[in-house]
Protein backbone atom coordinates (compact mmCIF):
# COMPACT_ATOMS: atom_id res chain seq x y z
CA UNK A 1 0.00 0.00 0.00
CA UNK A 2 1.24 3.71 -0.65
CA UNK A 3 2.13 5.88 2.22
CA UNK A 4 2.53 9.07 2.85
CA UNK A 5 6.36 10.86 3.41
CA UNK A 6 4.89 14.19 4.89
CA UNK A 7 1.66 15.81 6.17
CA UNK A 8 0.28 18.97 4.77
CA UNK A 9 1.72 22.35 6.40
CA UNK A 10 0.09 25.32 7.21
CA UNK A 11 -0.90 27.68 4.08
CA UNK A 12 -1.27 31.90 4.54
CA UNK A 13 -4.12 32.57 2.09
CA UNK A 14 -2.08 34.49 -0.62
CA UNK A 15 -4.52 35.24 -3.21
CA UNK A 16 -8.28 36.20 -4.07
CA UNK A 17 -8.86 32.75 -5.06
CA UNK A 18 -8.21 31.83 -1.04
CA UNK A 19 -11.08 33.65 -0.33
CA UNK A 20 -13.72 32.34 -2.41
CA UNK A 21 -13.17 29.07 -1.14
CA UNK A 22 -15.70 29.00 1.56
CA UNK A 23 -14.74 25.62 3.36
CA UNK A 24 -11.47 23.78 2.85
CA UNK A 25 -11.46 21.21 0.00
CA UNK A 26 -9.46 18.11 -0.22
CA UNK A 27 -7.61 17.72 -4.06
CA UNK A 28 -5.90 14.89 -5.25
CA UNK A 29 -2.83 15.67 -7.42
CA UNK A 30 -1.50 13.02 -9.63
CA UNK A 31 1.99 13.84 -11.74
CA UNK A 32 3.84 11.33 -13.50
CA UNK A 33 7.13 12.10 -12.51
CA UNK A 34 9.44 13.66 -9.59
CA UNK A 35 11.95 15.70 -11.55
CA UNK A 36 12.12 19.40 -11.82
CA UNK A 37 11.61 19.88 -15.44
CA UNK A 38 9.56 21.36 -17.03
CA UNK A 39 5.98 20.02 -16.25
CA UNK A 40 7.08 19.22 -13.03
CA UNK A 41 7.80 23.00 -12.06
CA UNK A 42 4.14 23.73 -13.42
CA UNK A 43 2.90 21.17 -11.42
CA UNK A 44 4.66 22.71 -8.23
CA UNK A 45 2.95 26.18 -9.36
CA UNK A 46 -0.07 24.51 -9.55
CA UNK A 47 0.02 22.81 -5.88
CA UNK A 48 1.12 26.35 -4.75
CA UNK A 49 -2.17 27.85 -6.53
CA UNK A 50 -4.06 25.40 -4.71
CA UNK A 51 -2.57 25.87 -1.18
CA UNK A 52 -3.29 29.61 -1.43
CA UNK A 53 -7.13 28.69 -2.08
CA UNK A 54 -6.88 26.72 1.20
CA UNK A 55 -7.20 23.09 -0.32
CA UNK A 56 -5.44 20.22 1.55
CA UNK A 57 -3.77 18.84 -1.32
CA UNK A 58 -2.30 15.13 -1.53
CA UNK A 59 -0.17 14.63 -4.53
CA UNK A 60 0.79 10.89 -5.57
CA UNK A 61 3.76 10.02 -7.82
CA UNK A 62 5.25 7.46 -9.50
CA UNK A 63 8.78 7.43 -7.23
CA UNK A 64 10.81 9.98 -5.10
CA UNK A 65 12.66 12.75 -6.93
CA UNK A 66 13.55 16.54 -6.52
CA UNK A 67 10.25 17.17 -6.83
CA UNK A 68 8.95 16.10 -3.68
CA UNK A 69 11.09 18.08 -0.76
CA UNK A 70 9.47 21.57 -3.49
CA UNK A 71 5.83 19.95 -2.71
CA UNK A 72 6.54 19.30 0.94
CA UNK A 73 7.67 23.20 1.17
CA UNK A 74 4.06 23.77 -0.84
CA UNK A 75 2.48 22.69 2.25
CA UNK A 76 1.13 19.42 0.11
CA UNK A 77 1.27 15.49 0.93
CA UNK A 78 3.57 13.79 -1.26
CA UNK A 79 2.11 10.26 -1.65
CA UNK A 80 4.74 7.87 -3.71
CA UNK A 81 2.42 4.43 -5.44
CA UNK A 82 2.07 2.33 -8.14
CA UNK A 83 0.37 3.76 -11.44
CA UNK A 84 0.49 3.61 -15.04
CA UNK A 85 2.65 5.89 -16.99
CA UNK A 86 2.74 5.97 -20.44
CA UNK A 87 5.96 5.95 -22.20
CA UNK A 88 6.89 4.91 -25.54
CA UNK A 89 8.74 1.66 -24.73
CA UNK A 90 5.76 0.48 -23.05
CA UNK A 91 4.02 0.67 -26.46
CA UNK A 92 6.06 -1.62 -28.74
CA UNK A 93 5.58 -4.91 -28.26
CA UNK A 94 8.36 -6.04 -25.97
CA UNK A 95 7.06 -3.51 -23.53
CA UNK A 96 3.14 -5.06 -23.72
CA UNK A 97 4.05 -7.28 -20.62
CA UNK A 98 5.27 -4.51 -18.33
CA UNK A 99 2.18 -2.63 -20.06
CA UNK A 100 -0.24 -4.74 -18.78
CA UNK A 101 1.30 -5.25 -15.34
CA UNK A 102 1.72 -2.03 -14.89
CA UNK A 103 -2.24 -0.84 -15.82
CA UNK A 104 -3.42 -3.87 -13.51
CA UNK A 105 -1.37 -2.51 -10.53
CA UNK A 106 -1.75 0.71 -10.96
CA UNK A 107 -5.59 0.40 -11.55
CA UNK A 108 -5.33 -1.29 -8.20
CA UNK A 109 -3.46 1.37 -6.28
CA UNK A 110 -4.99 4.45 -7.61
CA UNK A 111 -8.91 2.95 -6.36
CA UNK A 112 -7.51 2.21 -3.05
CA UNK A 113 -6.59 5.52 -3.16
CA UNK A 114 -8.96 7.32 -3.84
CA UNK A 115 -11.09 5.17 -1.58
CA UNK A 116 -8.51 6.26 1.48
CA UNK A 117 -7.97 10.04 0.36
CA UNK A 118 -11.98 10.92 -0.95
CA UNK A 119 -10.88 13.34 -2.69
CA UNK A 120 -13.48 16.54 -3.48
CA UNK A 121 -11.79 16.75 -6.71
CA UNK A 122 -8.39 15.08 -8.69
CA UNK A 123 -6.01 16.90 -10.90
CA UNK A 124 -4.76 14.87 -13.85
CA UNK A 125 -0.90 16.27 -15.12
CA UNK A 126 -0.49 15.59 -18.17
CA UNK A 127 -2.17 12.66 -20.26
CA UNK A 128 0.42 9.90 -19.78
CA UNK A 129 -1.47 9.11 -16.66
CA UNK A 130 -4.62 8.11 -18.22
CA UNK A 131 -6.48 5.84 -15.45
CA UNK A 132 -7.12 8.58 -13.53
CA UNK A 133 -9.89 10.43 -14.93
CA UNK A 134 -11.60 7.08 -15.76
CA UNK A 135 -11.31 6.03 -12.09
CA UNK A 136 -12.51 9.09 -10.82
CA UNK A 137 -15.64 9.48 -12.90
CA UNK A 138 -16.41 5.74 -11.94
CA UNK A 139 -16.41 7.18 -8.18
CA UNK A 140 -18.59 10.35 -9.02
CA UNK A 141 -15.54 12.44 -8.35
CA UNK A 142 -14.49 15.93 -10.19
CA UNK A 143 -11.47 15.66 -12.39
CA UNK A 144 -9.60 17.49 -14.28
CA UNK A 145 -6.76 17.11 -16.94
CA UNK A 146 -3.87 19.62 -17.60
CA UNK A 147 -2.59 18.88 -20.81
CA UNK A 148 1.05 19.60 -21.32
CA UNK A 149 1.88 17.71 -24.23
CA UNK A 150 1.17 18.42 -28.48
CA UNK A 151 2.49 15.58 -30.27
CA UNK A 152 1.60 17.44 -33.87
CA UNK A 153 3.54 15.67 -36.15
CA UNK A 154 2.54 12.60 -34.41
CA UNK A 155 -0.39 9.95 -35.79
CA UNK A 156 -3.95 11.83 -35.07
CA UNK A 157 -4.90 7.92 -34.49
CA UNK A 158 -2.38 7.76 -31.69
CA UNK A 159 -2.89 10.94 -30.31
CA UNK A 160 -6.48 10.41 -30.07
CA UNK A 161 -6.12 7.50 -28.52
CA UNK A 162 -4.02 9.06 -25.73
CA UNK A 163 -6.45 12.52 -25.09
CA UNK A 164 -9.43 10.02 -25.11
CA UNK A 165 -9.83 8.82 -21.48
CA UNK A 166 -9.48 12.60 -20.33
CA UNK A 167 -13.04 12.91 -22.09
CA UNK A 168 -14.00 11.02 -18.56
CA UNK A 169 -12.60 14.73 -17.16
CA UNK A 170 -15.28 17.36 -16.20
CA UNK A 171 -12.76 19.72 -17.62
CA UNK A 172 -9.83 20.39 -19.72
CA UNK A 173 -7.03 22.54 -19.34
CA UNK A 174 -4.30 23.27 -21.90
CA UNK A 175 -1.34 25.34 -21.70
CA UNK A 176 -1.24 27.22 -25.34
CA UNK A 177 -3.23 27.48 -28.25
CA UNK A 178 -0.67 25.03 -30.52
CA UNK A 179 -1.42 22.78 -27.89
CA UNK A 180 -5.59 23.68 -28.50
CA UNK A 181 -5.00 22.58 -32.02
CA UNK A 182 -3.38 19.81 -31.56
CA UNK A 183 -6.20 18.26 -29.70
CA UNK A 184 -8.73 19.43 -31.58
CA UNK A 185 -7.38 17.71 -35.24
CA UNK A 186 -7.07 14.54 -32.84
CA UNK A 187 -10.36 14.54 -30.96
CA UNK A 188 -12.35 17.74 -31.31
CA UNK A 189 -14.86 17.03 -28.34
CA UNK A 190 -12.33 17.10 -26.07
CA UNK A 191 -10.94 20.51 -27.70
CA UNK A 192 -14.17 21.84 -27.53
CA UNK A 193 -14.43 21.65 -23.47
CA UNK A 194 -10.88 22.76 -23.40
CA UNK A 195 -9.34 25.95 -21.59
CA UNK A 196 -6.15 28.01 -22.64
CA UNK A 197 -3.92 28.84 -19.54
CA UNK A 198 -0.73 30.01 -20.06
CA UNK A 199 2.07 28.93 -17.92
CA UNK A 200 3.07 30.77 -14.82
CA UNK A 201 6.85 31.19 -14.63
CA UNK A 202 8.63 32.01 -11.72
CA UNK A 203 11.74 34.09 -12.23
CA UNK A 204 14.12 35.85 -9.48
CA UNK A 205 13.09 39.64 -8.09
CA UNK A 206 16.16 41.01 -9.50
CA UNK A 207 18.09 39.27 -11.65
CA UNK A 208 21.54 40.01 -13.14
CA UNK A 209 21.81 42.41 -16.20
CA UNK A 210 23.82 40.96 -19.04
CA UNK A 211 27.29 42.35 -19.74
CA UNK A 212 27.70 45.42 -21.11
CA UNK A 213 30.84 44.48 -23.15
CA UNK A 214 30.94 41.07 -25.16
CA UNK A 215 34.77 40.49 -23.64
CA UNK A 216 36.14 36.73 -23.97
CA UNK A 217 33.64 33.95 -25.31
CA UNK A 218 29.72 34.45 -26.29
CA UNK A 219 28.77 32.62 -23.43
CA UNK A 220 26.16 30.33 -24.75
CA UNK A 221 23.77 28.24 -22.89
CA UNK A 222 21.68 25.30 -23.71
CA UNK A 223 19.00 24.09 -21.30
CA UNK A 224 16.97 21.01 -21.25
CA UNK A 225 17.36 17.12 -21.49
CA UNK A 226 19.90 16.25 -23.66
CA UNK A 227 17.66 14.09 -26.32
CA UNK A 228 17.87 14.20 -29.98
CA UNK A 229 14.43 15.95 -29.83
CA UNK A 230 15.25 18.79 -27.78
CA UNK A 231 18.62 19.22 -30.70
CA UNK A 232 21.69 20.12 -27.98
CA UNK A 233 23.79 18.68 -31.12
CA UNK A 234 22.46 21.77 -33.13
CA UNK A 235 23.90 24.62 -30.34
CA UNK A 236 27.20 22.45 -30.59
CA UNK A 237 27.75 22.32 -34.42
CA UNK A 238 26.20 26.32 -34.54
CA UNK A 239 28.93 26.67 -31.69
CA UNK A 240 31.55 25.27 -33.90
CA UNK A 241 30.53 27.24 -36.92
CA UNK A 242 30.91 30.33 -35.11
CA UNK A 243 34.08 29.54 -33.89
CA UNK A 244 35.36 28.76 -37.16
CA UNK A 245 34.28 32.23 -38.46
CA UNK A 246 36.21 34.09 -35.31
CA UNK A 247 34.34 34.31 -32.62
CA UNK A 248 35.07 32.43 -29.62
CA UNK A 249 32.65 30.86 -28.02
CA UNK A 250 32.02 28.66 -24.79
CA UNK A 251 28.64 26.53 -23.94
CA UNK A 252 27.18 25.15 -21.32
CA UNK A 253 24.99 22.13 -21.37
CA UNK A 254 22.34 21.76 -18.29
CA UNK A 255 20.57 19.12 -18.49
CA UNK A 256 21.02 15.27 -18.51
CA UNK A 257 19.93 12.53 -20.43
CA UNK A 258 16.64 10.48 -20.32
CA UNK A 259 17.28 6.65 -18.76
CA UNK A 260 18.32 4.81 -21.66
CA UNK A 261 19.49 8.36 -24.15
CA UNK A 262 23.28 7.66 -22.64
CA UNK A 263 24.70 6.46 -26.11
CA UNK A 264 22.97 10.47 -27.17
CA UNK A 265 25.28 11.90 -23.87
CA UNK A 266 27.84 9.93 -25.38
CA UNK A 267 27.98 11.60 -29.04
CA UNK A 268 27.32 15.27 -27.88
CA UNK A 269 30.61 14.21 -25.53
CA UNK A 270 32.61 13.22 -28.53
CA UNK A 271 31.15 16.05 -30.66
CA UNK A 272 32.51 18.80 -28.41
CA UNK A 273 35.64 17.04 -28.08
CA UNK A 274 36.17 16.76 -32.36
CA UNK A 275 34.62 20.70 -32.28
CA UNK A 276 37.20 22.18 -30.92
CA UNK A 277 34.64 24.18 -28.48
CA UNK A 278 34.83 24.67 -24.94
CA UNK A 279 31.66 22.76 -23.58
CA UNK A 280 30.90 22.20 -19.98
CA UNK A 281 27.86 19.70 -19.24
CA UNK A 282 26.81 21.13 -16.19
CA UNK A 283 23.96 18.29 -15.64
CA UNK A 284 21.14 18.29 -13.65
CA UNK A 285 20.42 21.52 -11.70
CA UNK A 286 17.42 21.97 -9.77
CA UNK A 287 18.61 25.78 -9.56
CA UNK A 288 18.76 27.33 -13.18
CA UNK A 289 18.97 31.41 -12.20
CA UNK A 290 22.54 31.06 -11.66
CA UNK A 291 23.70 29.37 -14.85
CA UNK A 292 21.09 31.83 -16.86
CA UNK A 293 23.39 35.14 -14.98
CA UNK A 294 26.71 33.29 -15.96
CA UNK A 295 25.66 33.57 -19.89
CA UNK A 296 25.05 35.93 -22.43
CA UNK A 297 22.31 33.95 -24.92
CA UNK A 298 20.05 31.06 -23.84
CA UNK A 299 19.06 28.68 -27.22
CA UNK A 300 16.36 26.41 -27.22
CA UNK A 301 17.05 24.61 -30.65
CA UNK A 302 14.04 21.86 -30.37
CA UNK A 303 13.96 19.53 -33.54
CA UNK A 304 10.11 19.19 -32.81
CA UNK A 305 6.95 21.24 -32.31
CA UNK A 306 7.28 22.03 -27.97
CA UNK A 307 3.33 22.29 -26.53
CA UNK A 308 4.79 25.65 -25.02
CA UNK A 309 8.36 26.60 -24.06
CA UNK A 310 8.92 27.35 -20.21
CA UNK A 311 13.09 27.68 -21.20
CA UNK A 312 12.35 30.14 -23.64
CA UNK A 313 10.58 32.51 -21.08
CA UNK A 314 12.84 31.62 -18.37
CA UNK A 315 15.85 33.46 -20.47
CA UNK A 316 13.58 36.64 -21.19
CA UNK A 317 12.83 37.01 -17.60
CA UNK A 318 16.64 36.34 -16.67
CA UNK A 319 17.35 39.51 -18.84
CA UNK A 320 18.77 37.25 -21.68
CA UNK A 321 18.16 36.77 -25.37
CA UNK A 322 16.81 34.30 -26.60
CA UNK A 323 16.93 32.17 -30.23
CA UNK A 324 14.84 29.62 -30.04
CA UNK A 325 13.23 27.19 -33.14
CA UNK A 326 10.20 28.67 -35.30
CA UNK A 327 7.32 25.58 -34.27
CA UNK A 328 4.78 24.69 -32.60
CA UNK A 329 4.25 26.50 -28.60
CA UNK A 330 8.15 28.04 -28.87
CA UNK A 331 6.42 30.45 -31.06
CA UNK A 332 3.89 31.33 -28.37
CA UNK A 333 6.66 31.55 -25.54
CA UNK A 334 9.41 33.30 -27.47
CA UNK A 335 7.25 35.02 -30.36
CA UNK A 336 6.36 39.38 -30.04
CA UNK A 337 9.98 40.02 -28.13
CA UNK A 338 12.62 42.32 -29.18
CA UNK A 339 15.61 40.30 -27.16
CA UNK A 340 14.08 36.98 -28.80
CA UNK A 341 14.96 35.53 -32.50
CA UNK A 342 13.30 32.43 -34.29
CA UNK A 343 14.96 30.09 -36.19
CA UNK A 344 13.81 27.39 -38.97
CA UNK A 345 13.57 23.88 -37.43
CA UNK A 346 17.15 22.20 -37.68
CA UNK A 347 19.01 24.64 -39.12
CA UNK A 348 22.44 25.04 -37.07
CA UNK A 349 23.51 27.75 -39.96
CA UNK A 350 20.92 29.85 -39.39
CA UNK A 351 21.43 29.25 -35.72
CA UNK A 352 25.06 30.51 -36.11
CA UNK A 353 23.71 33.18 -37.93
CA UNK A 354 21.40 34.43 -35.25
CA UNK A 355 24.45 33.85 -32.60
CA UNK A 356 26.30 36.14 -35.17
CA UNK A 357 23.75 38.92 -34.78
CA UNK A 358 23.20 39.13 -31.51
CA UNK A 359 26.56 39.61 -30.54
CA UNK A 360 27.32 42.33 -33.30
CA UNK A 361 24.39 44.08 -31.72
CA UNK A 362 24.94 43.68 -28.30
CA UNK A 363 24.55 47.10 -27.54
CA UNK A 364 21.09 47.41 -28.87
CA UNK A 365 19.90 44.42 -27.39
CA UNK A 366 20.88 44.89 -23.91
CA UNK A 367 19.14 48.24 -24.01
CA UNK A 368 15.55 46.34 -24.63
CA UNK A 369 16.09 43.24 -22.34
CA UNK A 370 14.46 45.05 -19.07
CA UNK A 371 11.13 45.71 -21.51
CA UNK A 372 11.12 42.31 -22.86
CA UNK A 373 11.12 40.89 -19.24
CA UNK A 374 8.59 43.00 -17.87
CA UNK A 375 6.52 42.21 -20.75
CA UNK A 376 7.27 37.96 -20.15
CA UNK A 377 6.18 38.87 -16.24
CA UNK A 378 2.41 40.25 -17.95
CA UNK A 379 1.97 37.28 -19.59
CA UNK A 380 2.96 34.48 -17.16
CA UNK A 381 2.63 35.89 -13.82
CA UNK A 382 2.74 32.99 -11.49
CA UNK A 383 -0.25 34.53 -9.24
CA UNK A 384 -2.12 34.66 -12.24
CA UNK A 385 -1.52 31.18 -13.36
CA UNK A 386 -2.01 29.81 -9.73
CA UNK A 387 -5.55 31.55 -9.01
CA UNK A 388 -6.45 30.38 -12.46
CA UNK A 389 -5.38 26.34 -11.70
CA UNK A 390 -7.00 26.85 -8.52
CA UNK A 391 -10.27 28.31 -9.64
CA UNK A 392 -10.63 25.77 -12.50
CA UNK A 393 -10.49 22.94 -9.62
CA UNK A 394 -12.48 23.94 -6.88
CA UNK A 395 -15.59 26.09 -8.64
Amino acid sequence: MSTPTSTPGTSTPGSSTAEMSAEERTVLVVHPGAELFGSDRMLLESVIGLREARCTVIVALPSDGPLVPELQRAGAQVVITSMLVLRKALLRPRGWPTLLRSSLTGMVSAWRLLGRVRPDAVYVSTIIIPQWPLLARVRGTRSISHVHEAEAAGSRLVNAALYLPHLASTRTLVNSEFSLRTIRDALAPLARRAEVIYNGVASPEDPQPPRAELTGPLRILYLGRLSPRKGPDLVLEAASRLQDAGRSVAVTLLGTAFEGYGWYEGQLREQAAISGVDVEFAGFQSDIWPFLAETDVLVVPSRMAEPFGNTAVEGVLALRPVIASDCGGLREAAGGYSTTRLTPVEDAAELMHALSAIANGWAEIIDTVSDSRAAAMGRHAPATYRAAIALAVIE
